[in-house]
């Protein structure tokens, strides 16, 4: 096993982690487990972008070639969806845990529909999801599986990669939007639902 593999694993295991934990949030109808989750994915997402940095941060400093050199050269597609959980998905995370604590004083209090829609938003889940995808394209070539060498393989691969990401996108914004919608009084629901179907 490469030395940098093993920088890379553990980070692409929180990453992973996280993206796992934020998917099922939307999932959980008890404002107690829906706070405590949030606690768990606080937990995973600020370790995730502190090694995450300070793997960056130490390959940035040397211009060697040592296994944090190429660990770092190795996260660089990272970088960008690691920046939108730094500077949006952090916040919501706290404002959502904030808000399930305001309902959770008995265990068996339900999470309000508007609590889940707020944890299945796309900001919360895709950024997480997004980080661990492009992780695992810093681990595959550190495996020696580098499907971006051969030209015939790499455009193939780039074009699953981008519709990847688009389905994870669209697949939170729906499910954002259905539990949103349960959160209106019917009234509003049913003129959404009127609006959404003359606009189509």
């Amino acid at each position: 096993m490469d030395e940098h593999l093993t920088v890379l694993l553990p980070l692409a295991a929180v990453w992973l982690a996280a993206g796992v934990v934020a998917d099922g949030l939307p999932r959980l109808d008890r404002a107690r487990a829906l706070r405590r989750r949030t606690g768990w994915l606080a937990a995973l997402v600020l370790t995730g972008l502190a090694l995450t940095a300070a793997v960056l941060a130490v390959g940035l400093q040397s211009a060697g070639t040592t296994a944090l050199d190429r660990a770092a050269a190795g996260l660089t597609p990272a970088v960008a969806p690691a920046l939108v959980v730094a500077v949006c998905t952090v916040r919501r995370i706290r404002w959502l845990r904030a808000g399930a604590g305001a309902f959770a004083a008995a265990p068996d209090t339900p999470a309000p529909h508007g609590l889940r829609a707020a944890a299945a938003h796309p900001l919360i889940g895709m950024p997480l999801q997004v980080t661990a995808l492009a992780m695992l394209g810093a681990v595959l070539p550190a495996a020696g599986v580098d499907l971006f060498a051969t030209p015939a393989v790499a455009g193939p691969a780039t074009t699953v990669a981008v519709l990847g990401v688009i389905a994870v996108g669209v697949r939170h914004a729906l499910r954002h939007n259905r539990l949103a919608e349960r959160a209106l009084p019917p009234a509003t629901a049913a003129s959404a639902r009127a609006a959404g179907a003359l606009h189509v």
